[in-house]
């Protein structure tokens, strides 16, 4: 029993990065380093899309209107629908920048639940492993706090229902995706999408700067 946890140890304790190993840590020290990037990425991700314009404003994650409603796109707006389009464009993003904050006791929760494998792997991981963990941890439960909300604040705008009436109809003859025929449901996949690439976004700033961080730990960690 010692000398399989000793080779437990040896094995984990190698696996860490150069810095890391330099600096004495072992499991425990790397577990509680790849939690607190967690927290970190995690929070600072819902702070920043949960808030007004927190989708509709950032590029990078704003959420546009679903393939066959997008192929139509200027065809409506040529024929005076320019508010609506823009109205629904406005709701889906309003959408999702109400139901991120709905995330973070789920998140919170994962990385209560991190096993000292995960964080080895995450250490040895590339620039997304922490958000490849939360979406491999997160992603189903998220869709199903996600969707009442989307479901709710879409509905209020009148061309969503009459897309999915249209788009129903023609996901069965094989002409939108699936995943498109329902805004809710679209809007749902693009929000958690958006959440996930923010913290990966906020972990590749720790993994390149882990002294700007100001936290020990991940200076420990990550650097080197």
């Amino acid at each position: 029993m010692q000398r399989r946890q000793f080779t437990s140890m040896a094995v984990a304790a190698w696996a860490l990065p150069l810095g890391a190993r330099a600096a004495g840590l072992g499991e425990a020290d790397a577990a509680l380093g790849v939690r607190t990037a967690l927290e970190r990425g995690a929070e600072a991700a819902v702070s920043l899309l949960g808030q007004r314009d927190g989708f509709l404003g950032n590029a990078k994650v704003r959420i546009p209107l679903p393939g066959a409603l997008k192929d139509a796109e200027p065809l409506l707006r040529l024929s005076g629908q320019q508010h609506r389009v823009d109205e629904l464009v406005t709701a889906m993003n309003r959408a999702a920048e109400a139901a991120v904050p709905h995330a973070r006791e789920l998140l919170v929760d994962a990385v209560r639940r991190l096993s000292v494998a995960d964080a080895v792997r995450i250490v040895r991981g590339d620039d997304t492993a922490v958000t490849a963990y939360f979406e491999r941890s997160t992603r189903e439960p998220l869709s199903g706090r996600f969707l009442p909300i989307v479901t709710r604040e879409t509905e209020r705008v009148d061309l969503a229902s009459k897309y999915n009436a249209v788009a129903a109809r023609a996901s069965g003859l094989g002409l939108v995706k699936p995943e498109d025929a329902n805004i809710a449901s679209y809007v749902t996949r693009k929000a958690l999408d958006g959440l996930y690439w923010m913290i990966g976004e906020e972990e590749k700033k720790i993994r390149r700067d882990p002294v700007g961080t100001g936290s020990d730990i991940l200076r420990r960690v990550f650097g080197g």
